[in-house]
């Protein structure tokens, strides 16, 4: 069946929006805009001002400039979108938090030489995040110790990674490792990498939510190619 440039265009949207993408050899991603974060995993909003570590969380810094903030600020951070069930279990004692901007405190890594470094005191190999309006020059590198597991880029989690301050810009990412990791480091060449509501767990989830939208959106494009698939038959 001969496609049209229109039809092969959405079909690429579609696989790179729902599909998982291998970042490094022990890392697997899917990224979508108001995803959620896998079942029986802790849950963490990084609220404060004095933030309370999660179990199974031992230490959480801030180095040079990487701090927690709320609000945005021109040039320097720019507050997380909340969509879809992006904020569930995520408000005061495990309550919804509202879609829209996002307006509870959430970390922001700052420039080159700054970045954020939580150590868990267990093994994990899954992680997920609400990544705000995600930029090519963030990074998420994972750690066993001092032994570098694997790392991922905002261009790995989206092709459209454009620092897009909207609603579009954020998604949350959830990951796989086959490898355990004890210690996360969050870092940028440039402003910032923004970043709330943490998911984690000792074991890789099996199934990542996907919003209805894009499950509508995919059906769709399957029956215009069953449609094609029928007029080339006859």
């Amino acid at each position: 069946m001969k496609l049209t440039k229109t039809l092969l265009s959405s079909m690429t949207l579609v696989g790179l929006s729902l599909g998982a993408v291998t970042a490094d050899a022990s890392l697997a991603i899917v990224s979508s805009v108001g995803g959620a974060p896998g079942a029986g995993v802790t849950k963490w909003n990084l609220d404060g001002p004095s933030i309370t570590l999660a179990p199974g969380v031992s230490s959480l810094a801030f180095i040079g400039a990487a701090q927690a903030v709320t609000g945005s600020s021109s040039g320097l951070y720019a507050a997380p979108y909340l969509s879809g069930s992006n904020g569930t279990g995520f408000g005061p004692g495990g309550s919804n938090q509202a879609n829209g901007v996002d307006t509870t405190q959430y970390l922001t890594t700052g420039s080159t030489g700054a970045n954020v470094e939580i150590t868990f005191s267990t093994a994990l190999q899954y992680l997920g995040l609400l990544w705000g309006s995600v930029d090519t020059y963030n990074t998420l590198t994972f750690f066993d110790g001092g032994t570098n597991v694997g790392s991922i880029t905002g261009s790995q989690v989206t092709p459209a990674a454009t620092g897009d301050q909207g609603l579009n810009g954020t998604r949350y990412v959830n990951i796989n490792s086959t490898l355990k990791f004890n210690r996360l480091v969050f870092s940028s060449s440039q402003y910032a990498f923004e970043f709330d509501n943490l998911a984690f767990g000792e074991k890789p989830i099996t199934a990542v939510p996907i919003p209805a939208a894009a499950w509508l959106l995919g059906s769709g494009l399957l029956g215009l190619l069953g449609i094609g698939r029928r007029r080339v038959a006859r």
